[in-house]
């Protein structure tokens, strides 16, 4: 059973990968073409930025789940990772986290300069909107489902989401946090994104009202299990394996779930989340096969 479910997360992911990855190649053509100079390559380099597309894989898988074609909403899922790539670059910026490699290789403010990076992020925002744009054209939505596309991806990307959880990511280090606090950066920081990706990946194919709120359900339970996960990988994995610096929280002296409840508590609470994010797809009836494995696969994934 648990090696049908990795082959079904492999090969789910492997699809997005491919697919994104040649959505984004389009985007960085059109980007060093249209913003001259330095400021369009860094675009560029940002947007080729290699990743396992976790997100994107999410959103395809749930599309299907409420009887979606996935290929239709692809660029609804390239949306979605490039405002992933616009936080990774201001997440990595010296007034940040101060980290000099992503994904394998030097982060856009080292390759380039911290100005550069921080246009970048700025810049890959309306880059977006114009990808979800075009998505929500090609799928003949109506005004109701892109109007609910865009608030699901933005307020997700905004204070409310990403932003508000960096800014509490921020604000506690050097401070602990109890595990009630934890929660509430992790819900904005990391999982804010990946229970959008899941939510838009059920509005862009159609899903009712019912499949909505329990493809939301798990996307809110998969996001903590995710952040669980990673305060675990940067306490025991290498830099070589993660393709970013290791042991960066416990530099920042910022609360993880590991300093928290220790790496054996952590793990526990990771599957607990994975565990109850299944849940909710088998309550409403949706299935579990291909969201079940990318559930699995993020909890037991060594990067």
């Amino acid at each position: 059973m648990a090696e049908q479910a990795d082959a079904a997360a492999r090969r789910v992911l492997e699809e997005a990968r491919r697919l994104v990855d040649a959505r984004l190649e389009v985007w960085a053509g059109r980007m060093a073409g249209e913003v001259p100079g330095r400021l369009g390559e860094a675009l560029a380099y940002a947007l080729r930025s290699p990743g396992k597309r976790v997100r994107p894989a999410l959103l395809l898988s749930a599309a299907r789940a409420v009887g979606g074609d996935a290929m239709a909403v692809l660029e609804v899922a390239t949306a979605v990772e490039i405002v992933h790539t616009y936080s990774l670059v201001h997440d990595d910026l010296p007034c940040m986290d101060d980290d000099a490699m992503r994904r394998g290789r030097p982060t856009t403010h080292c390759a380039f300069d911290v100005g550069t990076a921080t246009r970048v992020g700025f810049l890959l925002v309306p880059v977006a909107a114009e990808a979800l744009a075009e998505a929500a054209e090609s799928l003949a939505l109506g005004a109701e489902a892109r109007r609910a596309l865009a608030e699901e991806l933005f307020e997700a990307g905004g204070i409310r989401g990403m932003v508000g959880g960096q800014w509490l990511d921020l604000e506690a280090e050097n401070r602990q946090l109890d595990l009630p606090g934890l929660m509430a950066v992790h819900r904005g920081k990391t999982g804010a994104l990946i229970r959008s990706a899941v939510v838009l990946g059920g509005i862009a194919a159609g899903g009712t009202p019912s499949q909505l709120d329990a493809l939301r359900r798990f996307g809110e339970e998969i996001g903590l299990a995710f952040q669980v996960a990673d305060d675990v990988l940067d306490a025991t994995a290498t830099s070589e394996a993660l393709g970013k610096t290791a042991g960066r929280d416990a530099e920042l002296a910022k609360s993880t779930y590991v300093g928290l409840i220790g790496v054996d508590g952590a793990r526990a609470e990771a599957a607990r989340h994975q565990a109850q994010a299944i849940t909710a797809l088998a309550e409403a009836g949706l299935p579990t096969e291909t969201l079940g494995a990318l559930a699995r696969y993020i909890v037991s994934r060594a990067s």
